[in-house]
């Protein structure tokens, strides 16, 4: 048992965290006269670091995850959506979500498509709503920094939060409140051409390529921020407005997120650091939800496509869900880490 605990720890260390290289990039700074306790020696090496790492992870993700989806063109996830009814519809839509690397509005393209096609409105929110909080790279990169535990459970509960919100909305009849020409927009059945195994691998280098180049801006901002953080924001400061003590600290960070836009991707560097000054867990799960789920450019987006009372009830859910979550790990926080 402890040599498995052990190999376990060495993967999450030296593959997934890439401590060696955090290591190295030290080592290096120090050769070059910088100091890695100063402010100027410690930020270029969590940058540096930091945007090495998530790209080399994000490129082996993307590529696993995208040949994947390649399996599952829109088409057929239509047919296989439409074989399930109630709850289980909504497991399922919020299943395949983690297999689509999107952003919450590359997400609102396939949701429309979805709704066009017939799909119950419930089902397409469940998609929606994990689609950009929980695909399968968030889990691969959350364990590089909270461990596998949190991060397993944070991919579990966003996907409780999606299938929760799709049911909630099916519920309340949130149908007629979707615009008109999306529900009238025509709708032709395709039969997907069978992929060889090197369209496949076509496929996937081109959403790699498409996904680095779109994303590449929100990562360096992001590590950019993050490096900020680590080593010019006093942790007083940081633990006195987002630590475990203030208890308006979730919501807080919540509402924070919501304007803004990035991908999960982008925010990682910004909740590492925000651990590392002394930021609850819950709180900084809840910004991160709520950044790459609730971005004001995703609503905008989705605002040309339903009503208002479905896009406010659908923006209430889901803030409510976040904040939830967010207190749940800030109470379980001890446990976990």
């Amino acid at each position: 048992m402890e040599a498995i605990r052990t190999i376990w720890l060495f993967f999450q260390d030296q593959i997934l965290g890439m401590k060696w290289l955090n290591a190295l990039i030290g080592d290096a700074l120090t050769a070059m006269g910088l100091s890695l306790d100063s402010i100027i020696g410690g930020a270029l090496q969590f940058f540096i670091y930091d945007t090495i790492k998530i790209f080399i992870l994000l490129s082996v993700l993307i590529f696993g995850i995208s040949y994947i989806q390649s399996y599952f063109p829109p088409e057929r996830a239509k047919k296989i959506l439409g074989r399930f009814h109630g709850i289980g519809a909504n497991s399922v839509a919020a299943l395949l979500g983690t297999v689509t690397p999107f952003c919450s509005c590359s997400s609102i393209p396939i949701f429309m498509g979805f709704t066009s096609a017939g799909l119950p409105v419930g089902v397409t929110f469940s998609f929606l709503i994990s689609s950009p909080m929980v695909d399968l790279g968030s889990l691969v990169l959350l364990m590089s920094i909270f461990g596998a535990k949190i991060a397993v459970l944070y991919v579990v509960l966003g996907l409780v939060i999606a299938v929760v919100g799709g049911t909630l909305l099916e519920k309340l009849g949130m149908e007629r409140y979707v615009e008109d020409f999306i529900k009238n927009a025509p709708h032709i059945e395709a039969e997907g051409q069978e992929l060889t195994r090197h369209d496949r691998v076509q496929f996937a280098k081109e959403q790699l390529l498409g996904t680095i180049k779109k994303v590449a801006p929100y990562i360096f901002i992001g590590v950019g921020i993050g490096a900020f953080i680590h080593n010019v924001v006093p942790q007083e400061w940081v633990e006195m407005i987002l630590g475990s003590d203030n208890p308006f600290a979730v919501i807080l960070a919540t509402l924070v997120g919501v304007p803004m836009y990035a991908d999960i991707f982008g925010t990682i560097p910004v909740a590492e650091s925000l651990l590392f000054k002394g930021a609850g867990l819950g709180t900084i799960l809840s910004f991160m939800m709520a950044v790459t789920t609730l971005s004001l450019p995703s609503l905008i987006m989705l605002k040309k496509a339903v009503k208002p009372k479905l896009l406010a009830t659908f923006i209430a859910i889901c803030t409510v869900g976040i904040i939830i979550v967010g207190y749940f790990f800030n109470a379980i926080q001890f446990l976990l880490v």
